[in-house]
C-alpha cells in the first residue's frame, strides 16, 4: 500500500466517525500524471462521452441481487418459524442457523454492557457473526440483510421524487450524531442495565414484526421514522443515527471485500455520489481527489452496489483485497 493510500485509510476511518472528507495533501506521482492528463482533455468531447454513457439503458444488476438476498434472508426467518423447520430460528438480533448461534454484534455489545461483564455464552455466536461480517464487508449487513434498510430505500425514492418536484427539501444533519448516538446508547445500557436501544431499533422491530407479527406500537415508531425521512431528511436513521451501522462499519475496516475505484477512465460526472447512501465515502471520485490510480472505498461503505451499477465507465467495481495477486 502506498503512503498516500495509508494516509487516506486513516482519514476514511475518521470520516466514518463523522469527520468531513478533506482534500488530499499527499498524492502519488502516477495519480498526479492522470489528473494532469485529464485537465488537458477536450471538455466538449468529455461532455459528449458522458451523455452517451448516460443514455444507455440503466443497469440494476447488483441492486436486484441485493434485494433478492435481503428478501430471502428475512423470509427464511418467517418460513422457519411458521413451518417449524428450525433452520433459522429467532430474529436478526439473536438467532440460530442450523444449530449455530448467531448474535448481532451491536446487540451482544449492548447486552454485555448492561450485564457489566463478558457473557461466555454470547462469545461463540458473536464470534461467528464477527468472522462472517469481516469476510463480507461489515456494513454489508445494512444493505444486504437489514429489513429497515429495504423500507428506507423505498422511502428514499419517494423523498427524491418530492425533492425533484420541489415539494420538499433535504436537510442534512451533522454525521457526528451517529457516533454520539452510539455512545449514548452504550452508556444507557451500562447505567440502566437494560438494552435501551433494542426497544427502538427499527432493524429489530421490523425483523420481529415480520416473523411474529404484532408489535403495532413499535411499527408506528418505524412508520414515523420513514415519514420523517420522506419529508425532511434523506435516510436520516441510517446516515445519522443508527449505532448498528457504526458497529458494522468498524468491522468493515479490516474486511477484504470492498468497492475499488479506478481513476483512469472516470468522467467525474458524480452519478455515483447521487445514488450513494453514504456519499462521503466517495469523495475520492471528485476531480483531483484520488490519491492513487486505484483507491479502495472507505469502511463506511455499505457495499450496496448502487454506485457500481450506476458508474458509466466501470470505474467502481467490487474487489476482494489480494485476490488479483493470487490469480
Amino acid at each position: 500500500m502506498s503512503n498516500a493510500l495509508k494516509r487516506r485509510f486513516v482519514e476514511q476511518i475518521k470520516v466514518m466517525f463523522g469527520a468531513e472528507p478533506q482534500k488530499p495533501t499527499l498524492i502519488e506521482e502516477r495519480a498526479i500524471e492522470v489528473h494532469q492528463l485529464k485537465r488537458m482533455t477536450n471538455k466538449a468531447e468529455l461532455a459528449a462521452a458522458k451523455e452517451a454513457h448516460r443514455a444507455r439503458e440503466k443497469n440494476h444488476k447488483w441492486r436486484n441481487i441485493r434485494w433478492a438476498t435481503l428478501i430471502f434472508v428475512n423470509l427464511l426467518f418467517v418460513v422457519s418459524y411458521h413451518f417449524d423447520i428450525q433452520l433459522l430460528e429467532g430474529a436478526l438480533t439473536a438467532s440460530r442457523f442450523a444449530g449455530f448461534h448467531l448474535i448481532d454484534l451491536n446487540s451482544a455489545l449492548q447486552v454485555m454492557l448492561a450485564h457489566k461483564h463478558i457473557i461466555t455464552n454470547l462469545l461463540i455466536g458473536t464470534g461467528t457473526v464477527l468472522a462472517l461480517w469481516i469476510l463480507l464487508g461489515g456494513r454489508t449487513f445494512c444493505s444486504w440483510v437489514c429489513p429497515y434498510h429495504f423500507l428506507a430505500e423505498w422511502a428514499e425514492k419517494l423523498h427524491l421524487f418530492l425533492v425533484q418536484k420541489k415539494l420538499v427539501t433535504d436537510t442534512p444533519i451533522d454525521r457526528r450524531w451517529r457516533t454520539v448516538s452510539w455512545v449514548i446508547f452504550a452508556l444507557l445500557a451500562l447505567i440502566t442495565g437494560y438494552t435501551v436501544y433494542e426497544s427502538i431499533s427499527p432493524t429489530g422491530i421490523v425483523s420481529r414484526a415480520l416473523i411474529y407479527s404484532g408489535g403495532v406500537l413499535a411499527m408506528l415508531w418505524v412508520l414515523a421514522l420513514l415519514v420523517f425521512e420522506v419529508f425532511f431528511v434523506r435516510r436520516a436513521w441510517c446516515r445519522y443515527a443508527c449505532p448498528i451501522g457504526l458497529t458494522y462499519g468498524v468491522v468493515g475496516i479490516v474486511s477484504p471485500l470492498r468497492v475499488k475505484y479506478t481513476l483512469q477512465g472516470c468522467f467525474h460526472e458524480g452519478d455515483c455520489r447521487k445514488v450513494c447512501l453514504v456519499p462521503h465515502v466517495l469523495d475520492t471520485v471528485i476531480k483531483g481527489r484520488a490519491v492513487d490510480t486505484e483507491v479502495p472505498i472507505g469502511p463506511d461503505c455499505t457495499r450496496c452496489g448502487l454506485c457500481v451499477d450506476t458508474c458509466p465507465t466501470g470505474s467502481l467495481k467490487f474487489d476482494i483485497k489480494g485476490l488479483s495477486k493470487l490469480m
